[in-house]
């Protein structure tokens, strides 16, 4: 029988399964087996899940110190009327309160980073699922942490990214979750996110990006701080305008779809142009009355100082540190442009391409940041005739004329290479009043200023030098200086105890002393300008500042005795040994003891210490303040001068400032109720005007750090008096004319007040008169000398 073919076998129930079918049966037993494994693996997996949720729960940490929550809040500084001076700490940070939030900032952080916040139990499910799904579409990362979520992190957990971190950050959340409300935790998240410029919390941030408080945000500005927390450094709109813009769109357009502003209100805001605080911006400069109050604060708090939240208040008016500040300023940047030029702070290789000047010359710049009002500056072209340069805003001036006089070494051809004013050279420049640039340089010259009130001794401003971040050194407390003719009138002080009077006649004339007088080598003292005058009142020897009359005053009151009497002012001994020279001011003061020591003239006899500190609170304390100053009880204990003694110094010291040294102060000031005294060393080294109204002392004080000639022409009232007057003339607005009444124990004889029992011949009438003033010699005693010489 022949075979069967295969094709021909019969089919039927009973035949086997074809190939079709056999695979639909595999792929069935297959899928089958892989749900059971991946329901078996799921119950694995909840299953472990659950028993690592056993075991981490009871170890999650106590959460007990949210609900009390002290973040570290930085010391901040404050003047008198509320404005920020000065901030110390790690972070910078504000504390507010839930309900002092606005509504535009809560909403502007719950749409861009948690919408669901008041719905969900600190766990987004459905935020979960969607930020799964949406990194399914797309292959980047989308997270899904809620506000509580954050919370968690922030204050317990690393950052690090791993499954484990993963679960404690939601079993915190959790916790937090049910034992602390919603407002709680949202109070916690936006006043601990860190939102770059070391800020932490959105009112430090406010503060910081935009200078204004957080209750005065935009809607605008509400978003463009909402997209910090995401990534503060990309979103940084200072550092990142381009990609914060973009953040800040985003979170606009979830307002919008969460029902917090309309379609219109965010068109508004995306059309508002946002003004940034420069880093450097600084509402009033009081840097150093601000590191003042930060070492005394220390001193009481430790390092707590920097986490406690302390809120110091100065007795400091903003208004008049302002002043002071740009008083000092000004008048050292003027005296620099007498100066001798120094040459250019550097050189840089600019490119040939004109497209690539602009990013040279900022990189360059970089280096030589902006002081204020004298920008730095790249040369682009310069000649004898004019200089082209660059500024850091990319805009480029022209320097012509005058403008150039104060660098005019630095153009000549014969300049020296590293005075040499050529393309490439970083310059400083100065705008005037009118518009006009003028090339100078960074000021060497130091200087101080500070004002008190003397009723009181509340620092009203303190300016410790020209530039804080240059030289830190503050020479208002500092500075121990020679204080040239401005202590005479202490040393006049003493004199009326002996019997001087205003009207005492005393001899200008030539003087010489041996060694035994000055405590080292012989002496032949000079007056400022070399002349002698002959016999003046003491009054008119004051105004003149006339150095003779000093030091016979001084020779015929006693200098032990002088040297005792200034400790009633403040001084101490020690530092003004008893010879003639302290006639001179050859001794040591600061400013601020001059200050205080003037301030006894002006009040009528009391020395009062100065007060800086007027009040210290806590942040989020609601009690009274850790520290509060009281005005000081003029009593007898502080009274260490003679009201008479104070008042007639007074008139001497107002005949100063009305026809003597300092006659610039009544004539600028137009005002009668001046008093003050100029100072000039020996050799022109420092130079000081020292002066009040009965309300306000100020004192001015410039010189080098080391020490050395201002000029030959340099004086206390050439330099420092002007900057007295620049300040005065904002801290005397609006007071009106003060004159003291005479207290008892005076009389006025004729122009001058003198104490009574010196009145008409009881007191010294007259020192030094039999001393005669060399006279030139005639002409017949010059021939006379010529024939010597010829013989």
């Amino acid at each position: 029988m022949a075979p069967t073919a295969p094709d021909s076998t019969p089919s039927g129930p009973s035949s086997s399964p074809s190939p079709a079918r056999r695979w639909s049966r595999t792929l069935g037993r297959f899928v089958a087996g892989l749900v059971g494994l991946v329901v078996a693996g799921v119950a694995a997996l909840l299953l472990a899940v659950a028993m690592a949720l056993a075991v981490a729960y009871p170890h999650l940490p106590d959460i007990a110190s949210l609900a009390d929550y002290r973040p570290k809040l930085p010391l901040r500084v404050y003047s008198a009327d509320g404005v920020l001076l000065g901030e110390f700490g790690e972070e910078r940070r504000n504390f507010v309160a839930i309900g002092q939030i606005p509504a535009v900032m809560k909403n502007a952080v719950l749409a861009a980073e948690d919408a669901r916040f008041y719905q969900h139990g600190g766990v987004d499910y459905k935020g979960v699922a969607r930020a799964a799904l949406e990194n399914l579409r797309v292959a980047r990362s989308q997270g899904a942490s809620t506000i509580t979520m954050q919370v968690a992190r922030n204050f317990y957990l690393s950052t690090e990214k791993t499954f484990t971190r993963k679960i404690y950050e939601v079993l915190l959340a959790m916790k937090i979750e049910s034992q602390l409300s919603k407002d709680q935790i949202l109070e916690l998240y936006m006043n601990q996110i860190y939102l770059g410029q070391r800020t932490n919390g959105f009112a430090a941030a406010s503060e910081v990006y935009f200078g204004k408080p957080l209750k005065d945000v935009t809607i605008a500005e509400a978003a463009m701080l909402a997209g910090l927390p995401k990534a503060p450094s990309a979103y940084n709109p200072i550092a990142n305008p381009k990609r914060a813009t973009l953040r800040q769109h985003y979170v606009l357009d979830r307002m919008v779809d969460n029902g917090f502003i309309t379609p219109a209100q965010r068109d508004q805001a995306l059309a508002q142009v946002l003004h940034y605080r420069a880093p450097n911006d600084v509402a009033v400069h009081a840097e150093y009355a601000a590191e003042m109050a930060r070492q005394m604060v220390y001193a009481q708090y430790g390092d707590e100082t920097y986490t406690r939240g302390l809120n110091v208040t100065l007795t400091i008016n903003a208004a008049d540190q302002a002043a002071a500040y740009r008083a000092l300023r000004h008048g050292l940047i003027d005296f620099e442009l007498r100066q001798v030029y120094r040459g250019p702070e550097a050189y840089v290789d600019l490119p040939a391409d004109a497209a690539q000047l602009d990013t040279r010359v900022a990189e360059a710049l970089a280096e030589h940041p902006d002081d204020e009002d004298l920008p730095a500056a790249v040369v682009l072209e310069a000649s004898p005739r004019k200089v082209t340069a660059m500024l850091q805003s990319g805009d480029t001036i022209t320097i012509t004329g005058r403008g150039l006089q104060p660098a005019w070494s630095g153009l000549q051809p014969k300049a020296g290479p590293k005075v040499e004013i050529r393309r490439g050279a970083v310059v400083r420049v100065l705008r005037g009043a009118k518009g006009a640039w003028t090339l100078t340089q960074l000021p060497l010259v130091e200087g101080a200023l500070v004002s008190l009130d003397p009723r009181s001794g509340a620092v009203r401003a303190l300016v410790g030098g020209f530039d804080f971040d240059q030289n830190k050194f503050n020479h208002v407390t500092q500075a121990w200086r020679q204080p040239g003719s401005s202590f005479k009138p202490f040393i006049y002080s003493a004199a009326l105890e002996k019997g001087f009077t205003p009207a005492t006649i005393v001899n200008d004339a030539p003087l010489f002393f041996d060694a035994g007088s000055t405590g080292s080598q012989p002496w032949e003292p000079k007056n400022y300008d070399g002349k002698f005058e002959g016999p003046m009142p003491l009054q008119t020897g004051l105004a003149k500042s006339k150095n003779m009359v000093s030091i016979r005053v001084l020779q015929a009151t006693g200098t032990e005795f002088a040297q005792q009497w200034i400790q009633r002012f403040g001084f101490d001994p020690a530092k003004h040994p008893a010879y003639l020279t302290m006639a001179l001011g050859a001794g040591s003061v600061t400013p601020m003891q001059m200050a205080s020591a003037y301030s006894v003239f002006a009040n009528g006899g009391y020395l009062l210490p100065p007060v800086l500190i007027q009040r210290i609170t806590e942040q989020t304390g609601k009690g009274k303040p850790l520290f509060d100053a009281t005005p000081p009880a003029l009593d007898a204990a502080l009274h260490t001068l003679p009201a008479r003694n104070a008042f007639v110094m007074g008139t001497m010291l107002n005949e100063v400032t009305r026809s003597g040294t300092g006659a610039l102060a009544q004539a600028e000031l137009k005002r009668p109720d001046l008093y003050g005294k100029t100072g000039t060393t020996n050799d022109s080294m420092d130079a000081w005007f020292t002066g009040y109204q009965p309300t306000v002392t100020t004192v001015v004080w410039i010189g080098y750090d080391t020490p050395r000639k201002l000029g030959d022409r340099e004086t206390g009232g050439g330099l420092a008096l002007p900057v007295w007057i620049d300040y005065m003339r904002q801290a005397l607005r609006n007071v009106p004319v003060s004159q003291p009444a005479p207290p008892d124990g005076v009389v006025q004889s004729g122009p001058y007040w003198m104490f009574d029992e010196f009145a008409g011949s009881a007191g010294i009438q007259s020192l030094g008169l039999d001393d005669k003033i060399p006279q030139p010699a005639s002409t017949e005693e010059r021939r006379g000398i010529l024939d010597l010489f010829r013989n």
